[in-house]
């Protein structure tokens, strides 16, 4: 074999262990490489998991509510009815109800005019019981911090005139346009009276949230499947397809002459 033959060959092996060092070397990155990108992953998911874990059980960004606060002149068990009308009226029409249910909205459209009659007559009293059953299902805070408002409103005795409101100025049910202090706030401009510091502290300390959450607990305990629930005198009259205001105001009036 000629010397150039050998310088040949052994060229050819140096250069293929050169070639296989390489390699080795890449190798070793990519196994750094993966390693690091685990431990990265393992680092993230902590991290993610610290976030939830320090998040739960906050509602939808509002901080948590604090003591229960029941509105002035709430009645009945645990003091979650807001009353209306005569503590002597002979009939008592109970209301479960959501500002943001479109339901709720065209029950007091149809209704409102015959009940604002019976309780002024002192043949009616309503007991209100509030409701957050859209923000469970929807998403948002529209629901709660709307009915924040309403007992605020109570505590001035405006309960009527700004619940009427906000039915009035109802958003569609996928806009948590409620859950704006602000439009809350603006909206009370409607009543005369209500818009005062007092009402707009209230508004925005969420001052009745924790009631609000108590009284939506009351309402998921219970066998009522949906808002409204409307009772006179104990009886579901919502569910009573031929049930009319003209029925309503009769059956009412019967009762009143005892």
């Amino acid at each position: 074999m000629s010397e150039k033959n050998r310088d040949g060959k052994r060229t050819a092996r140096e250069r293929l262990a050169v070639e296989r060092e390489k390699q080795k070397s890449a190798e070793k990155r990519r196994r750094a490489l993966i390693v690091g990108a685990s431990v990265v992953c393992v680092l993230g998911l902590a991290a993610v998991i610290g976030v939830v874990a320090a998040n739960a059980g906050k509602d939808d960004g509002d901080s948590e509510a604090g003591p229960v606060v029941a509105p002035s002149g709430a009645q009945g068990e645990d003091s979650l009815a807001l009353p209306v009308g005569e503590q002597s009226a002979k009939s008592t029409l109970t209301v479960w109800e959501d500002f943001r249910c479109p339901a709720c909205k065209s029950f007091e459209t149809t209704y409102r005019q015959t009940v604002h009659e019976l309780t002024a007559a002192g043949q009616l009293k309503v007991e209100y019981h509030l409701a957050t059953i859209i923000d469970g299902n929807m998403g948002g805070s529209g629901s709660r911090k709307a009915a924040n408002a309403a007992a605020c409103a109570q505590d001035t005795g405006k309960f009527t005139a700004y619940h009427d409101v906000l039915y009035d100025n109802q958003p569609p049910e996928t806009d948590d346009a409620f859950a704006s202090n602000d439009r809350l706030i603006e909206l009370a401009a409607k009543v005369d009276g209500l818009d005062t510091p007092a009402f707009r502290t209230c508004v925005t300390d969420g001052t009745h949230d924790a009631w609000v959450d108590k009284s939506n607990e009351a309402f998921t305990s219970s066998d009522f499947t949906g808002t409204p629930t409307v009772l006179l005198n104990g009886t579901n009259i919502y569910q009573d397809q031929s049930m009319t205001p003209a029925k309503l105001k009769q059956m009412v009036e019967d009762a009143a002459k005892g």
